[in-house]
């Protein structure tokens, strides 16, 4: 089984390298992308958000926009939440990877621990230090360091996540985080009460 060292040694030379980019954007055969999302699939309302995990202004949304956002849209079958992750960095990637290592069941938790430890990992310094910070979510969302190597390694997944973010992003010409897509119309950054307004727009009411 490879260590932890060996699959710190593998992220920091593969993972998100100009190679890796190039076979990510040509793949035929990339594996299936879990789409990951919250709230009832016939709402009348679809928001998608393309956000960065390592993005300042993502966790402010995920702090201040995203729980009344929740609570009043998204859980009372108002509104289907899509978050789509935007990979400016490897840094990024590695979080998007650990972060769907749960499944989608844990993928929403462990994506608020990680916008709410964002200085924390994101600023760590080195790449095994910052790798040891995510770590940590990882441990503390349940999963064990055997999980968490499995995840960081994989290659082909980096590989699909990295084609998927591509595609997407040039569909949606997105340019900036977060973004978000509302019905689709295109939206920049914005707080709750702004967003709350298209929404009820939106919805005639």
């Amino acid at each position: 089984m490879p260590t932890r060292r060996t699959t710190l040694a593998l992220m920091a030379a593969t993972v998100l390298s100009p190679i890796a980019f190039a076979r990510a954007a040509q793949a035929q055969d990339a594996e299936l992308v879990q789409e990951m999302a919250l709230g009832a699939e016939d709402a009348p309302v679809t928001v998608i958000e393309y956000a960065s995990f390592t993005c300042p202004h993502c966790a402010r949304f995920h702090e201040t926009v995203f729980p009344p956002l929740k609570e009043n849209y998204i859980d009372t079958g108002k509104v289907r939440f899509i978050s789509r992750e935007v990979y400016f960095d490897r840094f990024g990637l590695w979080a998007g990877m650990m972060a769907r290592c749960g499944g989608g069941d844990r993928y929403f938790g462990i994506v608020d621990m990680l916008y709410k430890r964002q200085a924390s990992w994101s600023r760590a310094g080195d790449p095994a230090s910052v790798v040891g910070e995510m770590r940590k979510i990882g441990l503390t969302a349940g999963l064990t360091n055997e999980d968490l190597d499995a995840c960081f390694q994989d290659q082909a997944k980096a590989e699909a996540l990295v084609a998927e973010y591509q595609k997407n992003a040039s569909a949606d010409n997105v340019e900036a985080t977060p973004t978000l897509i509302i019905n689709g119309t295109k939206h920049s950054n914005m707080g709750y009460g702004a967003l709350a307004a298209i929404i009820d727009q939106e919805l005639g009411s």
